[in-house]
């Protein structure tokens, strides 16, 4: 199993240490401007990705990446399509937005992961209001 599978069979999981087995000690995770909880912008480290971004949106949301296409670069590069899926903990509102991961791996690990997402989608299940 590549780096990539295994990241999002830890997502499936709800695994921390799968998810950050499939992560390079350099990573650097960059995350949609916009998205609520605070967790948008640029996080350093595995354990700070978990801690500051994946781990505070898990609190909030029964949710995650569903991978529907992967587009390979080469080696090191791939583009990863697909949804989060879930439900808001709080506001119990169903929970899907589109998703764009640009993954680069170094050492057959993830070191850099930039996500692009419908940050919208985000708000609305958390407050259950329509942001359109």
């Amino acid at each position: 199993m590549n780096a990539v599978e295994r990241l999002y069979k830890g997502f499936a999981a709800s695994d921390p240490g799968e998810i950050l087995a499939s992560l390079h000690p350099d990573f650097t995770g960059v995350v949609s401007a916009g998205m609520p909880l605070g967790v948008g912008g640029v996080h350093r480290g595995p354990e700070a990705m978990l801690r500051d971004c994946w781990g505070v949106v898990f609190q909030h949301l029964d949710t995650g990446p569903q991978p529907e296409e992967q587009v390979w670069s080469g080696a090191g590069r791939v583009v990863v399509l697909g949804h989060y899926r879930g439900t808001a903990r709080a506001t119990g509102r169903a929970h899907e937005a589109a998703f764009v991961h640009d993954l680069h791996l170094r050492d057959g690990l993830i070191v850099k992961l930039v996500q692009v997402t419908d940050t919208a989608r985000w708000a609305e299940a958390l407050t259950g209001e329509s942001t359109t």
